[in-house]
Parts: structure tokens; C-alpha cells; sequence
């Protein structure tokens, strides 16, 4: 017998029951598409917002780019053909025979045509141009616009890139407008990638299945549908995983980005966002950037099948690499040029003959980063001191620099070329001694040239700012000019005690110094003490002048180390940095003017707004009569005493001043100087610090010379203060002497000196033949502290350079 739940339980809903059923579900199904649609709604809109932020702000992070200073070119300049050919390489300018455009130029026998580049300077903006101007025996002489025939009076070159500052995800690129492009190029990119690209609205479903259906049947990827809308939304948006979430969120923001923006927005924003290379860790995106890393060149500036390269290569720049794979770019290359012959867009015996052509890539990859990494160093420190460290990696700014590319080079193959010299002359063996070398301008310390290292493309220890090593002679002018800044005590021909010198060390031990030469010379000129380096009349000297002074007028030229007040630190126990002691003679250089050495000109943004200017800005550190009397000891130095191999050394014309210096057990090698219009450090040493049997004229005045006559610099040529008398000495005895005699050299003192004694011209001689010699000029020929017989030779020529 059936239960009652049996027959309820088998009983059919009636047809009421059913309508309330559908109903019900109707109304959940309604209540879930609306709840589905709410949240489809919702997450389009988070990707429309997500696309028009990114679209709409900064779109990229863009590096810092940091130039040289610029090639201002006037007639009368000073400069030999081969130096302008050599900048215009830097420029990555094209020799050809004739010039049509720019980035291009002609040399004939002296004679230079130049289209140059459009450029915005800090200052303002500088159309392309073409110019032409002659050299003749070394300088420029005419100067005129190309195509006017009109005389100019001055034209700058455009600087040289010398180095990047990356995001910190190391992508590079370089903008351009969509105007700046060539047409070929575009051409050449809708054709190839998306011919329907003004046509569709971001996807084109035909282009899709028809794709995928290829691809079912060979069974792998053989071909793509996306356009280049999509492909830049992929790029600029989302990962490369190849899921169907992906490729939907690249659907529908590729319908958002074409709702919200034109096509030639989208398509400029896609030339500049293309995956085109890797240097490294550098990635290189864009076709303005592509053009300058596979070419050195710009965009606008590359041939047909240039141009037909960088497009093949948008379906895969790592399988197209044309530095890597010549022969698979070559196919991809001539696949395009096929492409376009087939489209109607390109003449086919053109195609024929640009066919021919090679893919035309520079074989060795320009340096991302930089070439000048210890120029770089010092550029870096400088802007810490305003920027952050963010602002320089994705602002886009752009960093003028004093660099010379120029100087640079011969800086660099002066320090490879004679520590290779020095090496093999004395036996050692390769590559064992280091170097570096700083360069500046005298007058408004800008920084031309920082070799670091004997590999000068190496970013690792800047010995040029970072080494501190003993600058021993180095830092006596620092001394000598102590006593000179007191002129009612001290002048050139002041007698010095250069007798033995026993002094008690606080641990009750004695310390005796030496001569170079080890001889004691009893009394000297100062100018001798200076001139011969001679150590125990330079200690006797800073005690006597104080040598707390000593250590004040130190840091007032432009030393920052700490720097203890021990009767060593005549001798230069203090350990500086070479860029240091470059600030320390640019100060003697200046006439006592200190210049704070600068690398940086100007900053500007994306926009050619300058930021910042870095100005001179001068201070008065030490006496002008004082230091012109010291300048003038300094000369002497290079004449006939520790480095006057310079005489032969640097060209007839070339008067300079400097000072050696050498460390205990020659360890270090030191020379500084300068010329009238570049100062320059030069160090020569050892990593381990072991001994390099040089001085300071056997090791770095060889780097120094080398560097100093093969640049563009003026003779030593110091402004003569108003207080300066000149009277003729004779440096043996001490005394003056008689215009009218033959013997002696004409010496500047300041006005109102305690003068020495003057003496007949019989007088004089007859005392210089009772003097003993105490050295043979010519058995000490090489030695650190020779004393010739005779003192300081010149005559009046000398006292003619100093007015």
C-alpha cells in the first residue's frame, strides 16, 4: 500500500508549478547576466582607465642624455684638418663627395663642406645648415654659409652624445615625431605588419581567424593577426604570455585605445615603443633610437634599404639581429623590398638595385652607457648636488658637459702610449704600471678630459678621482708660495739653508731628509730650492713660514684631504687625489683665482627649457703678485730644472710651468703644469704600490708632454700685476747684477721688496768663480733635483714672456 509521500513524490508539477519555476530561473538568469554584465562593465572600465592614465601622462621614462660641449668654429681658430675630420667622426657625420643633406660632409684638400644637423642648444635652437670653410696651415681660415656665400662669424657644431642615464629598468629610447619619419618607412611598416591600419577600429576578426586557421593547420605559429594597435597595447601594456586572458585584455584595450585617440597618435606612439635590440642589459626600443644603434646615424639620414632593415626586423629583432644573423636580416631585408614591388609601391628595377645593396650595419655597437666612464664619474657627482637619482633616469633630460672629445682622445693614447714606452725602455713587464691623467682649462676651470685608467673604457676604480696616493714635490708650490704672499721677507733670491737637517721625532727617533741627490748645497736661492726640488731647503723654509700657514694656503688653493701640519707634508707626504691637485694648479694658473673645477653647463628638459645654469664663479685664493713670482719659478722648472726635458719634449714655440714630483722608494710618479690655456695632472704608479723606479720626469711628464703637444693650446703667457718690477740677478751668488752684463736672468719682484745687494758685472764674476760646483750637470742629467752650474738659464726673452 502506497504512502501518501509515495504519491505526492510521483506526482507531475502541474503546468502552474511550471510557469513559477521558469520564472524563478528566468529571474536568476536575468539577475546573473546583469551581475556578469555589471562586472564586465566594471572591468572594461578599469582597463579604459587604465589605458588613458598611462596614454594621456608620461608615457616612457626616459634616459638623460649627457653631451659635450659644443664646436664653436670662427675664422682664426687654431685647428689642423685632420682635428675637424676627426669631430665630425665623433658626430658620426658621412664623408661623401657631394653633400645633399644633413649629416653629411666633403673635404677637399683643406676645403669643407658640412651640412649640419638641426640641434637644440641651451640657449636655443639651431636649424639644419650647410656651411663651408678652409684650413690652412693649421686654422681656419674663411668661414661662410654654403648655400649664400655669406662670411659667418661664428657656428657651433652640435655635441658629441657621450653618455646615457637609464631607467632603472634599462630602456632606451629616442623619439621621434611622426612627422620626422621617413615616409619609405612608414610606407614600408603599414604594408608590411597592418595594411588595414587606417581602416579598423584596433582588431580586425577576419585577420584573426584566418590566422589562427593557418596556424591549426601547420600545426605551429606561422602567422599573426594582430594590428598595430594591438601590438602596441601588448607592448606598452601587458606581458608577452600567451594566455586568452592576455590576448582578450589586448582586444578590448586595443577598441579603447582606438576610441580615445587618432590613428597617427597611435601609430607615433608605436614607432617609438618597438622592440628593436639589446646591447647588454640595455634594451633598445624605438625606430629613432634602432636607426643611431645599428647605423650611428639618424633616422632621417638613412637610405631606402636602411630603413627596409629596421622594418623586417619589427617581427623579431633578436631573430633578425643583423649583427648576429647578416644573412637571415639580408632575407628578411629583400623580403620586404619583394613585398612592396608585389603591393605596387616600389619600382622594381629600384627593388632590383637596392637588393644589391649590403645590410650596411656598423659592425661594432656604439656603448650604450658611455665610452668615458670616469668623465661620466665625475659628471655624476656634480649633479647629485641638485637632482635626484630618479629625476636623471626617467626625465629625459639633457646634460651639457665641458667634455672635449678631442682632448679626451689624445689624452688617452698619451697614457697608453707611454706607459707602454716606459715599460719597454726600462725592462718591465707589460701592463704592469697604471696612470691617469685630468685636464682642464686654466681660465674658467672646466674639466676637458678625465683618463682614469690605463683602460680608459673600464667603469670600475677612478684612480683619476678616487686614488689618494703621496703627490710628494708635487705640493712645494704650495710652500714656496707661503713665504712669497710675505714679500717684506721673502723673494725669489732669498737665501734658504740647504745644510744638514737632523730633526727628533715624538717617539725620540731621528729623522734626517735627504736631497734627491743626496748632497747638501749649504745656501740657495729660493727660486734654486723650488727650481731643483731641493727637500731640506723646502722643509726649512715651510717651518720658518709656519706650518699651520703651509697647511691654510694648501686647502686655499684646493686641496679638501685632510692634511696634518708635519714637516713631511713639504715633501708631500699628503695623500690627494689628482683631481685635486688639478683644482691646486688651476688656482697657480689662474694667477691665484680659484675656479671650482666644473663639468657641467647646463641642464635642460624635454622640452629645451633650461633648467639650471652653472656659472663661473671665480674666488681670490691667493696673491696675483705672489703666485705671479712663484709662476715664474714654476717656468724655470721646465727650463733647467726637473722637468726641462720638456724642452725637447714639447714644441719650440710651447712655453709652459709645472712641477714633478716623486714618493719614497719611487712609487709614484707625479707631474703638474700648465700651458696658457690648459692645466693638466698627470700620475704614473702602481696598483700593488710596489716601487716603479720612476720620478716624477722619468714617468708622468712623459704622459704630460705627450698629451700637451698634441692638443690646440696657447704658450704660457700670465698677466704681469701692476706692482711687478724686473731686475736682472745672477741665482748663484744671490745679488743682483747690471743690466749691461752677460751673465744672469731677469726675475720679477714685487714692488717695495727688501732687494738684495747689486754688484758690478766684474764683481759677480769674480764671486761665481770662487763658488764650488756641487754637482756635474751632466752625470745628474736625469736626476730628480740636478743642479746645473750656472742657476736658472734665460734672459731678457724670459722677462719679455712674463709682461
Amino acid at each position: 500500500m502506497q504512502t501518501k509521500l509515495e504519491c505526492m513524490t510521483r506526482q507531475k508539477p502541474s503546468k502552474k508549478s511550471r510557469s513559477k519555476i521558469w520564472k524563478s530561473l528566468s529571474l536568476l538568469l536575468l539577475i546573473g547576466v546583469s551581475v556578469l554584465g555589471m562586472l564586465a562593465v566594471l572591468y572594461v572600465l578599469r582597463l579604459d582607465a587604465r589605458v588613458t592614465s598611462q596614454f594621456e601622462g608620461r608615457r616612457w621614462e626616459l634616459p638623460a642624455r649627457v653631451y659635450a660641449r659644443p664646436k664653436d668654429l670662427y675664422t682664426g681658430l687654431e685647428m689642423q684638418a685632420k682635428q675637424l675630420s676627426f669631430e665630425l667622426g665623433q658626430l658620426h657625420y658621412a664623408r661623401v663627395p657631394k653633400v645633399q643633406k644633413p649629416g653629411e660632409y666633403s673635404d677637399r684638400l683643406g676645403r669643407f663642406e658640412i651640412y649640419t644637423r638641426g640641434f637644440h642648444f641651451p640657449d636655443e635652437y639651431q636649424d639644419a645648415a650647410r656651411i663651408a670653410l678652409t684650413i690652412d696651415n693649421g686654422a681656419i681660415t674663411r668661414l661662410e654659409d654654403a648655400a649664400e656665400r655669406q662670411p659667418l662669424g661664428l657656428f657651433r657644431l652640435e655635441p658629441v652624445r657621450i653618455a646615457n642615464i637609464y631607467p632603472k629598468q634599462n630602456e632606451d629610447r629616442l623619439l621621434v615625431k611622426l612627422d620626422q619619419v621617413p615616409i619609405p618607412l612608414l610606407t614600408a611598416l603599414l604594408t608590411i605588419e597592418d595594411q588595414s591600419f587606417y581602416q579598423h577600429h584596433g582588431v580586425q576578426p577576419k585577420a584573426i581567424f584566418r590566422a589562427m586557421w593557418a596556424n591549426l593547420r601547420a600545426g605551429h605559429t606561422v602567422q599573426g593577426g594582430s594590428t598595430l594597435t594591438q601590438q602596441l597595447v601588448k607592448n606598452f601594456y601587458l606581458s608577452n604570455e600567451r594566455t586568452l586572458t592576455r590576448k582578450l585584455n589586448e582586444a578590448i584595450m586595443a577598441l579603447l585605445l582606438e576610441w580615445h585617440y587618432d590613428k597617427n597618435e597611435i601609430l607615433e606612439a608605436y614607432l617609438n615603443e618597438i622592440y628593436l635590440g639589446q646591447d647588454g642589459a640595455r634594451a633598445i626600443h624605438g625606430f629613432g633610437l634602432a636607426a643611431q644603434f645599428y647605423f650611428q646615424r639618424d633616422l632621417s639620414e638613412l637610405p631606402p634599404e636602411q630603413l627596409f632593415l629596421l622594418v623586417g626586423m619589427a617581427k623579431g629583432a633578436s631573430y633578425y639581429d643583423p649583427r648576429r644573423f647578416p644573412e637571415r636580416a639580408l632575407e628578411r631585408r629583400n623580403l620586404v623590398i619583394k613585398t612592396l614591388v608585389k603591393e605596387g609601391l616600389l619600382d622594381a628595377d629600384a627593388a632590383a638595385i637596392l637588393e644589391q645593396r649590403p645590410i650596411g650595419v656598423t659592425p661594432k655597437i656604439p656603448s650604450g652607457i658611455t665610452a668615458y666612464p670616469a668623465f661620466l664619474d665625475l659628471v655624476r657627482r656634480q649633479l647629485r648636488r641638485d637632482y635626484r637619482d630618479e629625476d636623471l633616469r626617467s626625465e629625459g633630460l639633457s646634460i651639457f658637459t665641458t667634455f672635449d672629445p678631442l682632448i679626451q682622445h689624445q689624452s688617452e693614447q698619451a697614457l697608453l702610449k707611454q706607459l707602454a714606452k716606459i715599460e719597454k725602455d726600462r725592462g718591465l713587464e707589460p701592463n704592469v704600471l697604471q696612470g691617469a691623467l685630468v685636464v682642464a682649462t686654466v681660465d674658467q676651470g672646466e674639466v676637458l678630459a678625465i683618463v682614469g685608467g690605463r683602460d680608459p673604457r673600464y667603469a670600475g676604480f677612478n684612480r683619476a678621482l678616487d686614488m689618494q696616493r703621496p703627490v710628494g714635490s708635487m705640493i712645494k708650490p704650495a710652500v714656496y708660495l707661503t713665504a712669497l704672499s710675505h714679500p717684506d721677507h721673502y723673494h725669489l733670491l732669498t737665501q734658504l739653508d740647504d745644510s744638514e737637517l737632523v730633526m727628533q721625532e715624538p717617539d725620540g727617533t731621528e729623522w734626517r731628509p735627504k736631497n734627491y741627490d743626496e748632497e747638501f748645497h749649504a745656501h740657495v736661492a729660493l727660486i734654486q730650492g723650488l727650481v731643483y726640488s731641493y727637500n731640506i731647503a723646502t722643509i726649512r723654509l715651510a717651518l720658518e713660514v709656519g706650518l699651520e700657514n703651509v697647511v691654510k694656503m694648501v686647502h686655499q688653493l684646493g686641496i679638501q684631504v685632510p692634511v696634518e701640519p708635519f714637516p713631511s707634508l713639504a715633501l708631500g707626504a699628503a695623500e690627494v687625489p689628482p683631481i685635486e691637485a688639478l683644482q691646486m694648479y688651476q688656482t697657480i694658473s689662474a694667477g691665484g683665482y680659484k675656479t671650482p673645477l666644473r663639468a657641467i653647463l647646463a641642464v635642460v628638459d624635454q622640452q629645451g627649457q633650461t633648467l639650471q645654469r652653472y656659472p663661473l664663479t671665480v674666488e681670490q685664493a691667493a696673491r696675483a703678485d705672489a703666485v705671479f713670482l712663484l709662476t715664474t719659478a714654476l717656468h724655470h722648472v721646465t727650463i733647467s730644472g726637473t722637468a726641462r726635458a720638456l724642452q725637447y719634449l714639447l714644441p719650440k714655440h710651447l712655453s709652459v710651468a709645472g712641477k714633478t714630483g716623486t714618493t719614497n722608494d719611487l712609487r709614484d710618479s707625479w707631474f703638474g703644469g700648465f700651458s696658457g690655456e690648459h692645466v693638466a695632472i698627470a700620475w704614473v704608479g702602481r696598483d700593488d704600490n710596489e716601487s716603479t723606479g720612476l720620478t716624477g720626469s722619468s714617468g708622468a711628464l712623459r704622459v704630460w708632454a705627450e698629451v700637451m703637444a698634441h692638443i690646440p693650446t696657447q704658450p704660457l703667457q700670465p698677466l704681469q700685476p701692476d706692482n711687478i718690477d724686473w731686475a736682472k740677478a745672477d741665482v748663484s751668488t744671490g745679488l743682483l747684477v747690471e743690466p749691461t752684463c752677460n751673465q744672469g736672468v731677469w726675475l720679477p719682484f714685487i714692488r717695495g721688496s727688501q732687494l738684495p745687494q747689486m754688484v758690478s758685472c766684474d764683481v759677480a764674476e769674480t764671486l761665481r768663480s770662487l763658488q764650488t760646483e756641487v754637482a756635474d750637470d751632466s752625470a745628474a742629467s736625469n736626476s730628480e733635483s740636478a743642479k746645473p752650474a750656472s742657476g736658472p738659464r734665460g734672459g731678457s726673452g724670459l722677462r719679455g714672456l712674463f709682461h
